[in-house]
């Protein structure tokens, strides 16, 4: 087995990593572009668990600006993270990697009920598992659901999967001179009130001393050369 400095990740990413050039859907071409770089992750022999969003199928506040129940459409977007979860696990199926999806809004014709010790079990027997639903609850985001399932499932680290090579003080594209972040205390995050994750997330970390690192998951080898001890991305911690 090589040696890595996280045996067993959470890696987080919205559900816009599996939308096409359009911009939303589900990309069967995308898809297989996140299978590729998970299966070199998971070729180290590290241990993977996903919490995927569903911002490229459906967005609450789309629901809400127009008057719907916040409840209703948090439980349309759990719904819509378990159709991202399983054109992932049908991804990384076609590369070889086993893989179960679990979903905390139980759907058991097309996924495992979630179950924590079962996970873990999962995971100890070299399996993907894709946990989606967020966490059963509405008024909770999926960034929180990946909080949460990386402290349950016995994570090392939490990984932040998106388009930007770091945490900035401002939109990098928008302002050339935004500053970059190497490292931020999860207090210092809360404080700048940086919109990567939500509080919720970075204070369920806190509580629990789970790393975080934000890093741009396009960037080629960008988790492996994490995992390898390079320095990449933003890392939150104590």
């Amino acid at each position: 087995m090589t040696d890595v400095c996280y045996r067993r990740i959470l890696l987080k990413m919205g559900g816009e990593a599996l939308a096409g050039p359009q911009g939303y859907g589900i990309d069967p071409h995308r898809a297989a572009e996140v299978a590729e770089i998970v299966k070199g992750v998971y070729d180290l022999g590290v241990q993977i668990a996903v919490v995927i969003g569903a911002g490229n199928l459906w967005r609450g506040t789309a629901g809400t600006s127009q008057g719907m129940s916040r409840s209703t459409a948090d439980h349309m977007g759990m719904i819509a993270t378990v159709m991202n979860a399983l054109a992932l696990q049908d991804a990384l199926e076609r590369k070889g990697i086993i893989t179960r999806v679990q979903t905390a809004i139980e759907m058991r014709t097309v996924a495992e009920p979630y179950i924590r010790l079962r996970a873990i079990r999962h995971l100890d027997k070299g399996r993907v598992v894709i946990t989606a639903g967020g966490t059963g609850n509405p008024y909770f985001t999926t960034d929180s659901a990946g909080a949460l399932r990386a402290m349950e499932l016995g994570a090392e680290v939490l990984i932040k999967a998106t388009k930007v090579d770091a945490i900035y003080d401002d939109d990098p594209i928008k302002n050339p001179q935004a500053k970059r972040f190497d490292e931020l205390t999860y207090i210092d995050f809360l404080n700048l009130r940086l919109r990567v994750m939500d509080s919720t997330a970075i204070s369920l970390c806190m509580e629990n001393n789970m790393p975080i690192v934000v890093l741009d998951f396009w960037q080629k080898d960008s988790v492996k050369k994490l995992l390898l001890g390079e320095t990449i991305g933003t890392m939150i911690s104590s």
